[in-house]
Order: C-alpha cells, then structure tokens, then sequence
C-alpha cells in the first residue's frame, strides 16, 4: 500500500498472508459438498452492487456513514448463505471471517495513531504552518500540478502514499481552502502524486510485494512499470495544469489574505513548528516501523504545543480551576477526540477542527465490515469461481493483461485490501504468464498497475477509507480527478493489446528483445 511509514509496513504483509494461509487452512479442513457455480458467485457481486448504487443514490456523500456497511454485511451474509447451501458449516465460515479480519488489524493500529498525529499536529501549529507557507509559495494556477508534484517527490523518497497524504497532504488541503480552490481537484492531485512516488520507489512495500508474488526482481520490476507511469504522470499534471487555468486568482488573492491573517491571530507560525514532520519523514526513510514513526511525530507535536501554542492550547483546556490541568485536559482531549478551532471563519474552523482517534473509528468500521465481506467470498469459493471463470476469456497477450487489470480491480473491490490485490491474482496468473512466454515483470507491472493504482478509489478498501478520513473529502468526490490513479489501469492494457513493451522469454527463459504477438 503503499501507505504510512512503508505503508502498511512490511511487517503488514505478514499478517495478510498468514490470515490468507489461515483461510487455507479452514479451506482444507471442511471438504464442500458441493463446487461453486459462477451464477452463485455472482449473487452476492450482483446485490452488493445494487445495494452500494442505492446507498449512495439515498445518502449522497454520507453512504460511507453506515448504509455501505450495512450493504456489506449483507453481501457477506448472502455469501455465507450460498457456502452453507454448498455444505459449508457457519462455524467453519465464522473462522474464515475472523481470519480475514485479522488482515486489517495493524492498518486499523496505524489509523487511530494517524488521528491522534492529526490533532496534535494541529494543536502544535505543525499543519498551521505547512499551510501558511504553502500560501506564501505556491501560486493558485500552478497549485493542483505542483500538489502532485511535491507529493509524487515526498513519496519517491520515503514509499510511502499513507504517511504524504497524513502529513503533507492535510497541509495543500487546508492551502487549497486558503486559496478558495477546489479540495477535490486538490485531494486528486494529491493522491496521484503519491501513488506515483510510492508506486516508483524502491522503499515502498506494494513495490517489493508485486515482484516478490510475480517471480522477479525488484528493479527490473520498477524499470519496466517506468513506460506506463512516466507517461500517465506526465499526462496527469498537464490535466492539472489545465484546470489551473481557469482558476480566478483575484478572488483567490482575497481569500489568501483573510486566512494567512486568521492563522496568524490563532497560531504561532515558525519553522520549528516542522520539527515533527522532518521527525517522521527521517523515520519513515529509515524503514522504522509505522506506529512508533507515527506516535513520535505526535510526541513532538505536543512538546511544541506545550511551548509555543498557549492560546490554543487554552481554548482546548476549557474552564478548570488548575492552569495545568486544563493543559493536560486539553492535550488528552486532542488525542482521542481531536482539536477544535473556533475562529469565527467556517472555513478554518472545518478544516482545523479534526483528528484525534475518534475519528477514525467510522472508517475503522467501513473496512471491518468490507473484510467480513472479502473473507466470506474467499472462503466459500465465490471469489476463486469469479478468477477461472475470467480466465476462460483469455484468449491473447492483451486479453491476459486486461484480465489481469479486470481481476486486481474486482480484488480491491471485493476484499477491500491492496495486498490481496496483488497476491491474489499474482497467483492465480503467474503460470499462465509462464505459459504464454512473458517475463514475470509484465505480470508484476500489470499488479502494481491495477492493484496498487486502484485501490484509493474504492470507499470501503483500506486505502480509498483512509484517504477520505485523512483527507477529509469523500472518495466518490475526489475519484474524478485522480488523473493518474485512473489513466495508468488504462495506459496498460492498452500496451497490452499493441504489444508495446511486453517481454517475451526465449526457450531458456531469459528475456529477449523480440515482442510475443498478441
């Protein structure tokens, strides 16, 4: 995933396949009477499907507030339902779902610890002062191109889209309200810009995962996924470069003024103030684990808070008869329930007022709820039926990749985690690749094209779930201008099909220069 320091961390590729090998496990332990058909793996597609239309066309933006749970929890419930028809005990189902959950557990750890990053972050004038010198640098029609850019350079250099988007990302959101821009165009540019960086670094853990499942090695990998990311990056920031154009910046110019004066009157703004994030960005680099990463950036923040941010400080602490157990009221409150600014501007006051681990805790149910779901389909069979039954259309080169692609995006969607969408398909394709003569990486390119690119677009995967909590912009919303999350899916099978840059093996398996024909 490319996510928090490493993401999800190397360490959090472990627990994905240890529960995929405890789902394994339950597998051989109860014998099914009867296969699955691919019209019963279609039933709990299909009414997932129409319950998630629906529970967006009735709620709008709040679908992801509980009806996409609860479309969840019945999608999962009809799939158990078809495993118990097929001679599935509920028992032997039970233990599969709570295997797969397991899978989700230390994303859900990292994602509390971000809420509390959050908030102290804030309260430190950390975010504050990112944003007023965002402010001061960037100009309102080069802003959506040069938020992608800085977030693609962050996330090449540490691996990691999760830690860009908590940390980097939150300050050209709060820039963008400054500026009066759009935040969904900003939380696009964000996004593509670190799944771009994460996507090409050697330190990302999707990055060392898809080669590793594939068969190859880790740079041959990252030099062949260069002919379709460069292309679809560039074509991004010329697309962001063009919605900067009809930006008005004399109306921008206004809104800059009002808030780089309100984040004055409500923070201290200095460069010290960037102490956590040079903190956590050091760590991330040196491929420390995510939590304590995380916690030791909030750490920091809090010290600063103590010294420099007083005022704030004294509005969070609210009328107590002790100076310093208002402090410690105020700082406690930030951890677990977030900060909260009450400058009299609407628009500051939503983006400053967040964080804290309360406000993870609807995004920690969406994925709970999308496992429950992922590990029911894995585990009756449905989600392995669906795979052979896509496998019979492929007939060329070009056909395998765009199944491929096909297979990584319905992965995300139905197991709701990254990694699965990797692993998953890598299997389940590797031979085939093989048997068509194609080197590993285009398989491993194919993932990472797919998988990795895909999953912050889908509300109840762990990646698109944290972008919208982190973010604070609902994924349906930002979706449209993800331009490079949703142009490198495409660029791929489209190099499918012309067969541009798709290496064949000779008979002794060593890679050629000669194309395979599609």
């Amino acid at each position: 995933m490319t996510e928090l320091p490493e993401e999800h961390t190397n360490q959090n590729a472990e627990p994905a396949n240890s529960a995929t090998g405890k789902l394994g496990e339950a597998n051989a332990k109860v014998a099914t009477r009867r296969e699955a058909t691919i019209s019963q793996a279609l039933v709990p597609v299909a009414a997932l499907v129409l319950m998630l239309s629906l529970s967006v066309y009735l709620f709008g933006e709040d679908a992801s507030y509980g009806p996409n749970q609860i479309a969840l929890c019945i999608g999962a419930a009809i799939a158990a339902a078809i495993g118990w028809r097929n001679g599935l005990s509920w028992e032997a189902t039970e233990d599969a779902i709570v295997a797969g959950i397991t899978i989700s557990l230390k994303p859900i750890l990292i994602l509390f610890s971000v809420g509390v990053l959050i908030g102290t972050w804030i309260l430190s004038g950390t975010v504050p002062t990112m944003i007023y010198y965002s402010l001061l640098m960037l100009d309102p029609s080069i802003f959506y191109a040069a938020s992608c850019l800085i977030c693609g350079l962050i996330a090449l250099s540490i691996g990691s889209s999760w830690t860009v988007a908590g940390t980097v990302g939150i300050a050209l959101i709060g820039a963008a309200a400054g500026l009066g821009l759009s935040l969904e165009i900003t939380a696009g540019a964000i996004i593509s810009g670190a799944y771009f960086g994460d996507k090409m670094s050697p330190l990302s853990e999707t990055t060392n995962l898809a080669p590793a499942v594939a068969g190859t090695d880790l740079f041959s990998h990252i030099g062949h996924m260069i002919w379709t990311t460069i292309p679809s990056i560039i074509i991004a920031l010329l697309l962001y470069l063009a919605l900067g154009r009809n930006i008005d910046t004399s109306a921008s110019a206004d809104d800059l003024a009002i808030t780089m004066r309100l984040i004055q009157d409500n923070f201290t703004i200095n460069p010290l103030m960037l102490i956590p994030v040079a903190t956590l960005l050091f760590m991330a680099n040196k491929r420390l684990p995510p939590i304590p990463t995380i916690l030791a950036g909030a750490l920091i923040a809090v010290v600063l808070a103590l010294v420099f941010q007083q005022p704030a400080l004294g509005a969070m602490s609210g009328d107590t008869s002790s100076l310093t157990l208002g402090i410690i009221k105020g700082i406690w409150q930030t951890l677990f329930d977030g900060f909260v600014l009450d400058s009299g501007n609407t628009t500051l006051d939503d983006l400053m007022t967040r964080g804290g681990m309360s406000s993870m805790l609807n995004t920690v149910w969406l994925i709970l709820c999308a496992m429950v779901f992922g590990a029911a389909m894995d585990f009756t069979g449905l989600l392995r039926c669906l795979v052979a039954y896509a496998l019979s259309f492929v007939h060329s080169t070009g056909s395998l990749i765009a199944t491929t692609i096909a297979t990584c995006i319905g992965a995300n969607i139905i197991t709701s985690d990254q990694y699965i969408a990797i692993v998953l398909p890598g299997r389940m394709y590797k031979q085939e690749y093989a048997n068509r003569n194609l080197d590993p990486k285009n398989l491993s390119r194919t993932l990472e094209d797919a998988a990795t690119m895909t999953s912050p677009l889908i509300p109840w995967n762990t990646c698109g779930a944290y972008m919208a909590g982190t973010l604070g912009v609902a994924t349906f919303a930002y979706l449209p201008y993800c331009f490079f999350n949703l142009i490198c899916p495409v660029v791929a099978v489209i190099y499918g099909f012309l067969n541009f840059k798709i290496t064949p093996l000779d008979e002794h398996g060593n890679e050629t220069t000669a194309p395979s024909k599609a």
